[in-house]
């Protein structure tokens, strides 16, 4: 655990002892309700909801707790019907900063150290290309991921890639019966060729009754272990997923040729699944299939709606294979917590699977399982994306357009990089636009995917918070350069903590941005809570304004008094460290220069 603590904790513990001291001790308890204010640095409501209780005008209660607070030395002043406006002394703010800058971890906590959690994310189909439908899930994923994480927790990526299945068996014969077509080794452009094929095949099977008979007899074959299908299918597989981490490094995502977890693992386990589900009463067969109920579901004539298992011509559906896997990560990962992270469009399947996993005891009541659903991307005109042709868009075209429009950005501006550096620019600001606009946005709401606003140096994008970053670590290298010599550069965390003076007073912009800094723990345990990454975009745009506001009011470099430079330079190289850490936490890299 950081030995950092927070001012906003500070605060509520001293309006927790005042609340202690003046009300009786059944109420001591009582939530002190503190939070930011536009009037004061916090404001305290605790008082309110206690006073009714009382019998006890709200002013009387709320005037005993301001003197209680003013002795503990925060100012509070009464307002309206008993709101308690609370000012934090100078001395605490630049107390916070320095003991911020001297830790590694700039006082984040470690509240999810000893949990374990799975993450299902990404979930792309072999032989098919990745495409916008695949990017929420990639980018939303991997930042819960690295957020997580970063809060102790113990966390496993699953890639539950779709490799399994009878549309195998149509190309394997498509393949078999072409042998002159060329797909292997092609990097990421294997998946286009595959992708190709796969139409191809399907067009066949659909127009030649007799194809079709040997692609279905293919696909007994892959399903009995025959070797020679096997061995096409294999290398389908491993080129595919080559081709899916060029788009994953590319893209900045964590996932790696050790996290892909293909529906083919779990096979063998998907008839034990169904029998036990029959022993145990909790499926029964309907119309030849085999499914279970959930009570409360039920279609739009009032009729249960099921959840097939197994399905009329005994081969096994999407709920078989997620109640196997649920089993896995109970009891072969030891998960506490499960989250997949999947459109919307699938909560009514995962509720059934949840209950269905619950009743089997599959998933105990100790382990949480989370459908952590989103929108979709739409195209300026409000429509799910789609090329002008109407075909779904490829991931890597959305990757290539944003770095073109990142670029001409860039270039329009007067710069003295040299080419590789520029092209590593654009790259980390063209992943920067695409994956911000994404993450800052509700996950659970559809959002345009509009490039020309993404790749705005100003406003609320990614681009923007670089752009920020990059701004603050230059203000740091000119004080570096400019220092005496044997004095050790403003950049260096320790050496610059120790270099605030707490005795100063602290100005408005300078007091808010500490305090916008102050918040970042608590930010990211509320994202770890509510698996919501727009909220830590929203606090890193906070805190890039509240920089910006105060680079504007206070000179840094040319400030009058060496001691208040200093203490400029620490809130400099703090609000640095911050916005790279919380832009690596988003998957998002942070630029020394722009």
């Amino acid at each position: 655990m950081s030995d950092v603590v927070a001012i906003k904790d500070q605060v509520e513990a001293a309006v927790q002892a005042a609340l202690t001291q003046v009300l009786p001790a059944e109420l001591a308890g009582t939530d002190p309700v503190v939070r930011r204010s536009d009037r004061a640095d916090f404001q305290a409501n605790g008082v309110l909801p206690v006073a009714k209780k009382l019998g006890i005008p709200v002013y009387a209660i709320a005037t005993d707790v301001a003197k209680e607070l003013w002795d503990s030395g925060f100012p509070t002043i009464c307002s309206g019907p008993g709101f308690l406006n609370i000012t934090v002394p100078d001395a605490v703010v630049w107390s916070a900063v320095a003991a911020r800058l001297a830790d590694d971890r700039l006082g984040l906590t470690t509240p999810r150290s000893g949990e374990r959690v799975v993450v299902d994310y990404s979930a792309p189909n072999v032989a098919k290309e990745m495409h916008v439908g695949h990017l929420r899930s990639s980018v939303i994923g991997d930042a819960l991921v690295r957020v997580l994480g970063h809060l102790g927790a113990e966390v496993t990526r699953q890639n539950h890639i779709g490799d399994w299945g009878t549309q195998f068996g149509m190309l394997i014969q498509y393949l078999d019966e072409h042998p002159q077509v060329s797909w292997k080794g092609r990097g990421a452009e294997t998946m286009s060729a595959l992708d190709g094929l796969y139409k191809a095949a399907r067009a066949e099977f659909e127009a030649d009754p007799a194809f079709a008979d040997r692609s279905r007899a293919r696909v007994v074959a892959l399903q009995s272990g025959d070797d020679a299908t096997l061995s096409v299918w294999r290398d389908l597989v491993a080129e595919s997923e080559k081709a899916f981490e060029i788009i994953y490094h590319r893209l900045g995502i964590l996932l790696d040729g050790g996290d892909f977890d293909g529906e083919s693992r779990y096979n063998d386990a998907l008839p034990d699944i169904v029998d036990e589900l029959l022993r145990t009463g909790i499926a029964t067969e309907s119309d030849g299939a085999v499914v279970t109920f959930t009570d409360g579901v039920t279609g739009p004539e009032g009729e249960p709606v099921p959840l097939i298992v197994r399905k009329k011509d005994g081969g096994f559906g999407y709920a078989a294979t997620d109640l196997a896997t649920i089993r896995l990560r109970v009891d072969h990962y030891k998960a506490d917590r499960i989250l997949y992270v999947v459109d919307a469009r699938q909560a009514l399947h995962f509720r059934m699977v949840f209950d269905t996993a619950r009743r089997a005891g599959w998933l105990p009541e100790t382990v949480q399982a989370e459908h952590v659903p989103f929108g979709t991307v739409l195209g300026t005109d409000g429509r799910p994306f789609k090329t002008r042709s109407g075909k779904t868009v490829r991931l890597s075209d959305l990757l290539d357009d944003a770095e073109a429009a990142i670029r001409t950005v860039l270039e329009a501006k007067e710069h003295d990089f040299a080419p590789e550096e520029l092209d590593a620019v654009v790259h980390a600001a063209g992943m920067a636009a695409i994956k911000y606009a994404d993450l800052s946005n509700t996950r659970t709401k559809d959002y345009v995917f509009d490039v020309d606003q993404m790749v705005a140096t100003t406003g609320n994008t990614g681009v923007y918070l670089q752009y920020a970053h990059a701004r603050v670590r230059s203000i740091l290298r000119k004080a570096s350069s400019a220092a005496p010599a044997g004095l050790e550069p403003m950049t260096a965390g320790s050496a610059a903590a120790n270099v605030v003076d707490i005795t100063l007073p602290a100005h408005p912009t300078e007091k808010a941005l500490a305090l916008a800094l102050d918040a970042f723990d608590a930010t990211l345990c509320d994202v770890a809570l509510a698996l919501e990454p727009h909220r830590l975009c929203g606090y890193l745009y906070d805190v890039a304004t509240a920089f910006t506001r105060f680079y504007d009011a206070c000179p840094v470099l040319k400030a009058d008094d060496d001691a208040v430079r200093a203490n400029r330079l620490a809130l400099c190289d703090l609000t640095g460290r911050t916005l790279a850490t919380g832009l690596d936490l988003l998957g998002i890299r942070a630029p020394e220069r722009m």
